[in-house]
């Protein structure tokens, strides 16, 4: 577990499900910046620590902050040493506006960049 949070982005992407809830892969993408491949290698390995679980729905695939046995005591260590964090709020604020978004706004706005 503390393995995959190891990376900035990882840490980025289970911050962001803790707080705002089920995300579709595209809001992650949009949030994080990074290439959809990118971010699919980084849910899979939070997904294979325990941290993530994640449910397709059509042609939608939506993850979630998974607690797991020490998940909800990590998540409480990092949310207290990174809530001012400068990246963090700054993910806060842009999640709130891509949650303004129709899902399907976000996702052809990926597939044409």
């Amino acid at each position: 577990m503390l393995r995959a949070l190891g990376d900035e982005g990882r840490v980025r992407v289970v911050l962001a499900l803790a707080e705002h809830g089920e995300l579709c892969a595209c809001q992650i993408v949009e949030l994080v910046g990074l290439a959809g491949s990118t971010v699919s290698k980084h849910l899979s390995v939070l997904k294979n620590a325990g941290l993530v679980e994640r449910r397709k729905k059509g042609r939608w695939i939506h993850y979630s902050f998974s607690c797991g046995e020490y998940g909800s005591i990590v998540m409480g260590y990092l949310k207290h040493w990174l809530d001012e964090d400068e990246q963090i709020v700054a993910d806060r604020e842009k999640m709130n506006e891509i949650l303004r978004e129709d899902p399907e706004i976000v996702c052809r706005r990926q597939k044409r960049n």
